[in-house]
């Protein structure tokens, strides 16, 4: 019998060739790519979105941001990133900190202040509201609730079906940070509703789901009440919920799968996989091909693992 050679591939960028090669220009201080990767963007929000989160990540450890603003101080693109990269920094003095921990309220600030400004340089742009909600979560208390719905509202006039918007504001009302698992799925479930055929939206359910996951394992104060998290993924709830979002979203639709919508197919097969929703499960990993995300695949053990062994489950080989 042939042995199965399938090695799953964890690309950061999703399979987004031109994203890799902008990135790698921030390893040595060059600018240049970025704007001429933003600048080909343009008003393709999904693609920008993932684009921009991406790299913000990059630069968040280096000075090149600043560089291309020291550069061309009105770039919109410029100003777009440094938000989303002020963000990502103040998630980095967060992790850093630890579970719980605050840190300096002017950091946060300070990211909410990019945020502001790059609305004001490209008006038309969702991507700096997103990263504002984003960086709303790191306040202690959160922030007001209607400022936080003007926010959203901003947000959702932009680009109504942003998978990248409506999941921080599910991140926001999640129990681990500052609402609770009933707001955080109300919230999921009306999305999905209200979502076109075809629209990735009703995903939202799976991300809510992990999202609980995690909040019951960071409670989980011994092996023993770990165990019966087990049952989390396969009740009849979360088995209904992935035969909805493949009906809604996948089944009867057209066309292959773009970069930005490789962590949203992974989050549906995990949960497929784990619900024994095997037919399901099936065609995603065939879709999917060797292209994977880390998460949520790391949450419940090791990824690449993991991955081998449903294929094997579920007679896939190559």
């Amino acid at each position: 019998m042939a042995r199965d050679r399938f090695t799953p591939e964890f690309d950061p960028d999703c399979g987004d060739a031109l994203l890799t090669s902008a990135r790698q220009d921030i390893v040595i201080g060059r600018w240049q790519g970025l704007r001429d990767l933003l600048r080909a963007t343009g008003g393709d929000w999904p693609s920008r979105g993932h684009r921009m989160r991406l790299l913000a990540e990059s630069c968040a450890g280096s000075t090149t941001v600043e560089s291309w603003l020291a550069a061309e101080p009105h770039s919109a693109d410029a100003l777009v990133l440094r938000a989303a990269t002020e963000t990502a920094r103040a998630f980095i003095l967060a992790v850093a900190a630890g579970r719980g921990v605050p840190i300096d309220r002017a950091r946060i600030d300070a990211a909410v202040l990019a945020c502001l400004r790059a609305t004001e340089a490209w008006p038309a742009d969702p991507t700096p509201w997103v990263s504002l909600i984003s960086v709303a979560r790191l306040y202690p208390t959160g922030v007001r609730r209607r400022e936080l719905a003007r926010w959203w509202d901003e947000l959702h006039r932009r680009d109504p079906y942003s998978v990248e918007g409506h999941l921080q504001v599910l991140h926001y009302y999640s129990a681990r940070w500052h609402g609770t698992h009933g707001l955080m799925y109300d919230f999921a479930r009306d999305a999905a509703g209200v979502a076109p055929p075809g629209c990735a939206l009703p995903v939202l359910v799976q991300y809510a789901r992990v999202e609980e996951f995690r909040y019951a394992q960071d409670a989980a104060q011994d092996r023993r009440s770990a165990v019966g998290l087990g049952q989390h993924w396969n009740h009849d709830g979360a088995v209904g919920d992935v035969r909805r979002t493949w009906q809604r979203w996948l089944v009867g639709r057209g066309g292959g799968m773009v970069p930005a919508e490789l962590r949203d197919l992974n989050h549906l097969a995990h949960a497929a996989c784990h619900a024994g929703s095997t037919d399901i499960a099936a065609a995603l990993l065939r879709m999917l091909g060797r292209r994977a995300t880390r998460t949520p695949w790391s949450y419940t053990g090791d990824p690449a693992k993991q991955l081998l062994r449903w294929r094997r489950e579920l007679g896939l080989r190559g």
